[in-house]
This record gives C-alpha cells, sequence and structure tokens, in this order.
C-alpha cells in the first residue's frame, strides 16, 4: 500500500500559537504544536492518514483503550541546524519498532508510507516550532490506541494513530541517583517488556515514588526471578563501565531494543572502545563499586540520550561514582548529538534530511 503527500488532506489552524512558546524556557513535552496527524483504521484497513489542528480526542467510554489496555507509541526528535534544515534520528528504526511493538499488541500494522509520508508533512507545517537552541528539539510521539468499542475482553475492531509533537528542552539536567529495586519488576519473560506500551511504564510509577522518597530519582530494574540481573534504568537502557569495557545487558522479552542503546554500540566499536553485551550481575557492580573499578554508569534514550548516573543505592548502602574528565558518557553524547543536529559527519547514515 502507498500513499504520496498530495494524498494526505491538511486542515491548517486559523491562528498559530507559536508566539505563545517561551523557546527559551522549554519544559519537556509540556507545550504543543499547531497542528497533528490523525489516522484511523476501521473495517479492515487503515484509512489515508489526515492532518488537523491539534485538538482533545472525543472517545466512547467503552472504547477498548480503557479497559483492555491496547496502545503502543515511540519516541523521535526532530532537530534543526544553522542552515535551518531539519533532520529525524534513524527513522526507520523508530518505524520498524512500532510494528513489532503493535504486533505484540494485537494492532494491525502500520504501513511505513503512512508513517513517514505523514510525519514529513507534519514536521514540514510545523517547523517553526523546532527550536534551535542547543539541546532543545522537537520531540516527536507516534501512537496507536484502541478506539473500538466493548466491554468484552477481545482485540477492537478500530484504532488510532496519531503523531502528536512538542518542542522540549533537555529531558533531564544533571546527574542522577538510582536504586536497585529487588521486589517489583518491570517485565517478565513471555510479556511485553520489548514493546512500548503504556502499561509497561504505569507499572514503574509506583516503585519509582517508592525510591524517590526514599531520596532517589530512579530505579534499576533487576530480573523479575531473583532480582540477580542489571536490565534497564527507569525508562532507559542501561550502560555500566568497569575499568575501560562498556557492558549493556541483551535485548529479551524483558528489555527494550533501544535505538540510543544500538548506536552507542556502534559508535563505541568505532571509537575503539571495548563493549561487552551480557548479563550484568548485581554482585559484579557492587563489587567493582567497592573496589573502585566501577567508572561509571549511564541510562541510555531517546528523550535524555545519555543520562549519567552519580551513585547507587543497594540493601541500604549507597555507592558513589567517580567523577571523571574524559568520561564515555560525554563523548559518546557529543558523538551522538552532532550527528542529529547536522554538526558531523554522519558515517553511519543515521541521519534523515526532512525534504520540504
Amino acid at each position: 500500500m502507498s500513499i504520496e503527500t498530495k494524498d494526505i488532506t491538511v486542515e491548517k489552524v486559523k491562528t498559530s500559537k507559536i508566539d505563545q512558546v517561551d523557546f527559551d524556557n522549554l519544559a519537556f513535552g509540556s507545550v504543543f504544536t499547531d497542528h497533528m496527524l490523525v489516522c484511523t483504521y476501521k473495517n479492515g484497513a487503515w484509512e489515508i492518514p489526515k492532518i488537523v489542528p491539534y485538538q482533545p480526542i472525543v472517545l466512547d467510554p467503552s472504547s477498548k483503550i480503557f479497559h483492555y489496555g491496547q496502545s503502543i507509541f515511540e519516541g523521535m526528535k526532530a532537530y534543526k541546524d544553522k542552515n535551518d534544515d531539519v533532520f529525524l534520528f534513524r527513522p526507520l528504526e523508530n518505524f520498524k519498532r512500532f510494528n513489532i511493538s503493535a504486533d505484540r499488541m494485537c494492532i494491525p500494522q502500520l504501513p511505513q508510507e503512512y508513517f513517514m509520508d505523514g510525519l514529513t508533512t507534519l514536521l514540514n507545517l510545523d517547523k517553526a516550532f523546532i527550536p534551535t537552541k542547543e539541546g532543545s528539539s522537537l520531540y516527536i510521539r507516534p501512537f496507536i490506541f484502541a478506539s473500538g468499542n466493548g466491554f468484552h475482553a477481545s482485540p477492537a475492531d478500530e484504532y488510532k494513530f496519531i503523531i502528536a509533537c512538542a518542542p522540549s528542552g533537555a529531558y533531564f539536567s544533571g546527574k542522577v541517583k538510582v536504586l536497585i529495586e529487588e521486589r517489583y519488576s518491570r517485565s517478565a519473560n513471555g510479556g511485553v517488556g520489548f514493546a512500548k506500551t503504556g502499561g509497561n511504564y504505569a507499572g514503574q510509577f509506583y516503585p519509582t515514588q517508592l525510591a524517590v522518597k526514599k531520596g532517589y530519582n530512579q530505579v534499576i530494574w533487576t530480573d523479575d526471578t531473583n532480582h540477580e540481573f542489571i536490565e534497564e534504568a527507569g525508562a532507559m537502557n542501561i550502560f555500566i563501565r568497569i575499568n575501560d569495557t562498556l557492558l549493556t545487558g541483551p535485548t529479551s522479552d524483558r528489555i527494550l531494543d533501544g535505538i540510543t542503546r544500538k548506536s552507542i554500540l556502534d559508535i563505541a566499536k568505532d571509537q575503539g572502545i571495548k563493549t561487552e553485551v551480557r548479563k550484568i550481575t548485581v554482585k559484579e557492580v557492587v563489587e567493582a563499586a567497592k573496589d573502585g573499578s566501577l567508572k561509571e554508569m549511564f541510562g541510555a534514550g531517546t528523550a535524555a540520550v545519555i543520562s549519567p548516573i552519580s551513585g547507587f543505592g543497594y540493601r541500604d548502602t549507597d555507592y558513589e561514582l567517580p567523577e571523571l574528565e574524559n568520561s564515555f558518557a560525554q563523548s559518546l553524547k557529543k558523538t551522538i548529538t552532532d550527528i542529529q543536529y547536522n554538526k558531523s559527519e554522519d558515517k553511519f547514515g543515521w541521519r534523515f534530511k526532512v525534504e520540504k
């Protein structure tokens, strides 16, 4: 199935709200662009997407999203360089993962043209909302939810695909302190941990708030069986540097196949950094903290890119990480963001220019 940009109908706002946006003081994901993309699945097929003014969604109380949680989403960013050109970072990877999540949640797959052509049309329309301040970007949220009605426990017969965008500043500022979790689990074998579905994140909120009350910013998730292995950091993949080796856990039913994670592994290999993708035990991280061989820990994801961890708590003991002048986190983040903002060569072919 294919569409062309001219097939996408566009209903423009009568008055733009861009003058209300304070681009020098942007919070993350709290103000939104003038327009959004909407596409409906019904009668066994996706209809042609359309772009409309950003607006509330009207749903029947029996819509299945409210009762059975069929929903998926992605997180992406658009960047503007000094020439006013707009770029995306590995968008086809987001699209592929979107449909992987759709399959797991029994949601109909979306055609690539609907995703990519719809997104580029939307970005060209709301291009003025893409910030130019250092560290800022346009956060893009594609999502699908079950809009079909009925209280019976079964997949819906109608769905909505929407893309909404928010000019945003940095997701995190500074380093974070984390707590290694030993009671609650983010996901389990055979579950939906690898899918970007809303319930994964809703289930994290309560244990995270318990950690916040203890003075931590986030939770380090461990395996659901014995809480023996390090798996994720909050809503991000996690990297751990012991001496000069960078470690991260393998993807699985429980761990999201992060696009930033994959990019970090490729860049590290290119820069000659030794990497290991393997199970990481809590025990070895604690022992490395005690003997001084634990050099860095950081989360990796679209929103924050890389979020350094300053220390962690485990069984009522806190462990601080050293301050490094030339950290892997700083070098890797700079390499990624220089590619994203079109400041450097893109030897990997990850940068996607949004054509006008």
